[in-house]
C-alpha cells in the first residue's frame, strides 16, 4: 500500500498576484518551485533569462544559456580550433549509453562540418567499463591523435587524463557527473562540468549530451560561418539532445525542458534516417507526434540495448548512417536486442528474488550472483531498478565475472582463478546512494554515480563482503516510514473543474519527465456507475465515474481507464464509492475530443 501525499497548497498571495492564470495551473507551477511572476512567465513561455543567453552571432539573442559562462569553455574552444587549423587528428571519447552515444554523434558531426579530422571511440561496456582507460588511450596515441575530447565521462579519471597527457595528447573533459570529493582529485586538464560548484553556469543538471551541445554552441559562435548556417548546424543536433537528455533521466525543468521541447520539434520533422527506421520497426507513434515518454520508454531503451548485450557502435552507426538498407538492418538488430534484453532482465530478476527473504526484508537489498549464475552486467542496473521499485528499498545487484582460470588437480577440473565483481545500484529518495558508496570507497576499486544510482567494481571477494557489511550498517539508519513508497499527488480536483480547456493548459507544462512529471490528481468519493472490461483477454478495465456528492444532480462523469489491471480491480462493483489518483488526458475518437482519466491508484472510500 502506498502512502498518498498531497502537495501543500500554494500561498494565497500567489493566486492574488496572478489572477489571469488558472488556479489549478498555478498550483502545478508552485509544485515545481516557481513562485515569482518572472519564473512563471519564463516557464510558460519557455524563455530563459535574457542577460544569460548568447546568440550564434555577436549581438543576437539565442534560445539557450551562454556556453562561455563555463570557466574553461573559451580555452577549450580555442584549443579545438588550433588543432583543426593544424590538421591534427581529434578523437571524441564517448560512453556506451544513450546519453553518451548521442553526445558523441552531435560533437562528431559538428566537428566534421567545421573541417576537423575527427573520429569516435566508444569503450566496450564489459571489457573496458565506464570512463577513460589506459589501454585505449595508448592505442589512441599510437594512432596519431593529438586531441582527446570526452563526452559524458572523465571527471573522475585524473590518473587516466594525466596518462593521456604523458602520451602527448591534449585533453578536454566534458561531463555532467558528480565531481570527486577533494579538489586535488580533479583531472589536471580543461574540463566542463555543470556539477562543479565553482562554475557560474546557471543550470547545474545538464545531461552529458547537453554539455556536448554547449561545446557545439561555443564552437559555432567562434566559427567563421553565416548565422543561418550556424543555426542549421545547431538545430540539426537538437533531436539527439532531446533523446540523450530524456534517456538519461535528468531533470526536465529549466534549460533541459527547453532543450527537449526544441529537440522534439526537430525530432518530429523526422530528418534522421536511423531514428525513423527504429521507430518504424518498433511501431512507435506512426500517426502521432512524438513526446518525451516515447523517448524514455521506447527509443532510449533500444539505443541502450546496443551496449547492454553487445557494443554501442551499432547504436552510433544507426544514428549516423545515410544508407537506407543499413539503417533498416541496424534498427531491426537493436529492436531484437531489446527483446532479448527484456528476457534476460526477467531471468536475472527471478534469480535475485530467490535471494530475498520476503518475510524479513532488509533495509538495503544486495543481490550477488552465485557460482554458476551468469548475470549479464549490461542489464544489472535494470534489475536493480526493478527490485528497488517493487520493494521500495535501495538495491545493489552484483555480478561476478571470471577473468582467469586454472586447473585444480585435486578436483581434476578447471576452476576460476581470478574473479572480478561489478555492481549497479538504484535507490529511494531517503537514501543518497553515491554518498553511501563514497563512505565505503576504501573497499572498492572503481565507482561513480548519482544520489539515486551508482556503479562500482571490486576485485577481491573479502573486500566485497566487507563493503557489504559497511553499507548495510549505513542503510540501517533508514526509518520504517522511509521504506514505505510514497505516491505524490499535485492537487485535488473536483469533477466540475475537469474540461478540455484545463487539459490544454496542463499540456503547456510539457515535455514531462524527471521533476516535471505529468501531473497526478486526486478526487474523493466517486461512485462507479459502470464497469467495462477491454482487450482480447479482458485484461484492461474502464470505470464510469461520477461525484458521489452530486448523485441525483446534473454532474460531470468521466471514464477512467487502467491497462492490464482488470485482475487487480476485479472486486470492484457498480455502486462502490472510491477515492482515485489519476492523470487527466484527452481522448480523441471519431473526431470527438473529451477528457478521460488514467488510473494510477484507487481505494474504497472510508465511508463507502
Amino acid at each position: 500500500m502506498k502512502i498518498w501525499q498531497l502537495e501543500s497548497s500554494a500561498p494565497e498571495n500567489l493566486f492574488q498576484e496572478n489572477p489571469n492564470i488558472d488556479p489549478v495551473l498555478l498550483q502545478l507551477l508552485y509544485n515545481r518551485g516557481l513562485t515569482t511572476a518572472l519564473e512563471i512567465k519564463e516557464f510558460i513561455s519557455g524563455e530563459l533569462k535574457e542577460d544569460l543567453k548568447l546568440g550564434l552571432n555577436k549581438g543576437e539573442t539565442g534560445d539557450f544559456y551562454n556556453p562561455f559562462l563555463f570557466r574553461d569553455m573559451a580555452a577549450s574552444v580555442d584549443l579545438i580550433i588550433s588543432h583543426i587549423k593544424a590538421g591534427n587528428k581529434i578523437v571524441v571519447y564517448g560512453d556506451y549509453d544513450a546519453d553518451g552515444v548521442t553526445s558523441s554523434v552531435i560533437l562528431l558531426e559538428t566537428l566534421k562540418t567545421l573541417k576537423a579530422e575527427v573520429e569516435i571511440y566508444l569503450p566496450d561496456r564489459v571489457s573496458e567499463g565506464y570512463g577513460l582507460n589506459k589501454p585505449a588511450l595508448k592505442v589512441i596515441a599510437e594512432q596519431g591523435f593529438k586531441l582527446l575530447i570526452t563526452v559524458d565521462n572523465g571527471i573522475r579519471n585524473k590518473a587516466e587524463a594525466q596518462y593521456a597527457k604523458e602520451l602527448g595528447l591534449d585533453v578536454i573533459i566534458t561531463d555532467h557527473h558528480v565531481l570527486p570529493e577533494k579538489e586535488e582529485d580533479y583531472p589536471g586538464c580543461l574540463f566542463i562540468d555543470p556539477a562543479d560548484e565553482r562554475e557560474k553556469y546557471p543550470f547545474k543538471v545538464l545531461a552529458g549530451v547537453g554539455v556536448a551541445f554547449k561545446l557545439i554552441s561555443a564552437l559555432l559562435y567562434k566559427a567563421n560561418l553565416e548565422a543561418k548556417q550556424k543555426k542549421l548546424i545547431s538545430d540539426r543536433a537538437l533531436d539527439l539532445v532531446a533523446v540523450g537528455t530524456v534517456a538519461d533521466m535528468v531533470s526536465l525543468l529549466g534549460e533541459n525542458r527547453l532543450l527537449v521541447k526544441k529537440g522534439l520539434e526537430v525530432l518530429n520533422k523526422k530528418k534522421r534516417l536511423g531514428l525513423n527506421k527504429l521507430m518504424e520497426v518498433a511501431n512507435i507513434n506512426s500517426d502521432k507526434k512524438l513526446e518525451a515518454w516515447n523517448i524514455g520508454w521506447q527509443i532510449g531503451p533500444r539505443l541502450n540495448a546496443a551496449s547492454r548485450l553487445a557494443h554501442a557502435n551499432s547504436a552510433f552507426s544507426l544514428l549516423t548512417t545515410t544508407d537506407e538498407d543499413e539503417a533498416a538492418e541496424l534498427a531491426e538488430e537493436l529492436n531484437q536486442r531489446n527483446i532479448s534484453r527484456q528476457k534476460i532482465t526477467e531471468e536475472i530478476s527471478a534469480q535475485v528474488e530467490e535471494q530475498i527473504d520476503k518475510n524479513n526484508l532488509p533495509k538495503i537489498i544486495i543481490g550477488i550472483a552465485q557460482e554458476g549464475q551468469i548475470w549479464n552486467e549490461g542489464v544489472i542496473g535494470l534489475v536493480a531498478g526493478r527490485i528497488a521499485e517493487k520493494y521500495y528499498r535501495p538495491t545493489l545487484i552484483i555480478t561476478r565475472l571470471v577473468e582467469d582460470f586454472e586447473f585444480d588437480s585435486k578436483l581434476n577440473k578447471v576452476v576460476p582463478k581470478k574473479i572480478n565483481f561489478k555492481a549497479s545500484g538504484r535507490s529511494i529518495e531517503s537514501f543518497n546512494l553515491i554518498e553511501a558508496i563514497e563512505k565505503c570507497s576504501d573497499f572498492l576499486d572503481k565507482y561513480g554515480g548519482h544520489p539515486m544510482a551508482c556503479g562500482f567494481s571490486v576485485k577481491e571477494e573479502d573486500r566485497l563482503l566487507t563493503f557489504k557489511k559497511k553499507i548495510e550498517i549505513l542503510a540501517d539508519s533508514l526509518k520504517k516510514e522511509d521504506l514505505i513508497p510514497k505516491l505524490k499527488i499535485e492537487a485535488e480536483l473536483d469533477f466540475s473543474e475537469i474540461n478540455l480547456e484545463l487539459l490544454e493548459k496542463i499540456e503547456e507544462l510539457a515535455p514531462f519527465g524527471q521533476h516535471n512529471q505529468q501531473p497526478r490528481f486526486v478526487s474523493y468519493r466517486l461512485q462507479i456507475n459502470d464497469i467495462n472490461l477491454m482487450g482480447l483477454d479482458n485484461q484492461h478495465i474502464k470505470l464510469r465515474l461520477i461525484s458521489a456528492n452530486n448523485i441525483g444532480l446534473r454532474s460531470h462523469s468521466f471514464w477512467a481507464l487502467s491497462f492490464g489491471d482488470a485482475k487487480r480491480y476485479e472486486t470492484l462493483k457498480v455502486g462502490d464509492i472510491i477515492d482515485l489518483v489519476y492523470y487527466v488526458d484527452i481522448n480523441n475518437f471519431n473526431g470527438r475530443r473529451e477528457p478521460q482519466l488514467k488510473i494510477i491508484d484507487l481505494k474504497l472510500s472510508e465511508d463507502n
